[in-house]
């Protein structure tokens, strides 16, 4: 373990990726903050993560919103990165960690900000960096940058990611009406390949509602259609959520439900962070980078599919255009079986996800 950095008034972290990925990094985050407790903690992050954070609980003091930097940049937006990082090293930060990923881009937006000390991670072909991890792809995201923040001397706090409810995410989500148990179905997922169908959430969705849960059906804007798919395909009343709560107002929903049953994806993890128990549907190789790390509360199906259902190409050591589904063969069975035993727990106990949820 790499010592303290010493006399450190400012700290920056670039994570400026999606909402899993913000959540992965709560216990590194949780981990500086304990670290570093009189120092000022700056997210490089994107215009959402500047609105979801500004004024909520936990260990970001700022967010600074940093332009695209990934991929060839044109004299446009080199000129607006270039603005945002020079602003913040006239600032003075003493210690900048990449916690972005494998660092071929975000090496050299790090180092760009003058810390006395910079730290993250690294691939073969990146930018060296003063204390380094190697970004070997398959380890847990939590735990890879645990280790991370380590080399500056950070130890962990927890291994699960907590997520600070505020009082505007409780208002928002007071609007969605509901009567206990509340259970949440989450069919989307940016990566298609991560979907379940449809007409099995409503499978799941049905049962649930005949074990007594009010069941909502949460999703994006973009994911209108998919989220009416399952409501339409419920014999029981369900209401659809797409595009109605930010997310926020979907945390403050997500704390309030017994069970969340979604595909592997941000809000799956976003309802684990705000104490919901989950039933989620994950590929084999995801799992080991996104799983919950605890069974009380969390119970992944998983999928053994390693080749591309359309070209039979291996996706462990390749990568194809196709987009089918690699999780269709997880059962609804077993999917239900894990929600009706977390509602059966929930109920028993008395509690839901909201009073376990930080903040």
């Amino acid at each position: 373990m790499s010592q303290l950095v010493a006399d450190v008034e400012r700290i920056a972290v670039l994570r400026a990726n999606a909402l899993g990925d913000l959540m992965f990094a709560l216990p590194a985050l949780d981990a500086l903050r304990a670290a570093y407790p009189d120092a000022e903690l700056v997210l490089l992050g994107r215009a959402w993560h500047r609105d979801l954070l500004d004024g909520r609980p936990g260990p970001v003091d700022r967010t600074v919103v940093v332009p695209p930097f990934e991929g060839p940049l044109g004299p446009d937006e080199r000129r607006a990165l270039d603005q945002v990082l020079d602003a913040l090293a006239g600032e003075g930060v003493d210690l900048a960690l990449q916690l972005h990923g494998g660092g071929r881009n975000s090496n050299p937006v790090v180092r760009r900000l003058g810390a006395r000390v910079v730290a993250g991670l690294r691939t073969p072909d990146a930018e060296p960096l003063d204390r380094e991890v190697p970004y070997v792809y398959y380890q847990h995201e939590v735990l890879r940058l645990l280790e991370v923040v380590g080399l500056v001397g950070a130890t962990p706090r927890t291994l699960e990611p907590r997520f600070a409810l505020a009082e505007r995410d409780r208002a928002e989500a007071a609007a969605v009406d509901g009567e206990t148990p509340l259970v949440a179905l989450h069919p989307g997922a940016t990566d298609p390949r991560r979907r379940w169908p449809p007409e099995r959430f409503a499978a799941v969705g049905d049962a649930l509602a005949a074990a007594g849960a009010s069941v909502v059906v949460t999703g994006s804007d973009g994911e209108r259609q998919l989220v009416a798919a399952v409501v339409d395909a419920m014999r029981s009343p369900a209401r659809g959520l797409a595009g109605r709560l930010s997310i926020g107002g979907l945390a403050g929903l997500l704390a309030r439900c017994a069970v969340v049953v979604g595909n592997d994806t941000g809000p799956l993890h976003l309802a684990a962070a705000v104490g919901a128990a989950t039933a989620g549907v994950f590929w084999c190789g995801n799992l080991i980078n996104a799983g919950a790390a605890t069974r009380t509360r969390h119970r992944p199906s998983m999928s053994w599919v390693l080749d591309c259902p359309a070209c039979g190409a291996n996706c462990i050591t390749n990568s194809c255009e196709h987009e089918d589904s690699f999780v269709v063969g997880v059962g609804v069975d077993e999917v239900l079986a894990s929600a009706l035993d977390l509602l059966h727990t929930a109920e028993t106990d008395g509690r839901t996800a909201g009073d376990a949820a930080p903040g």
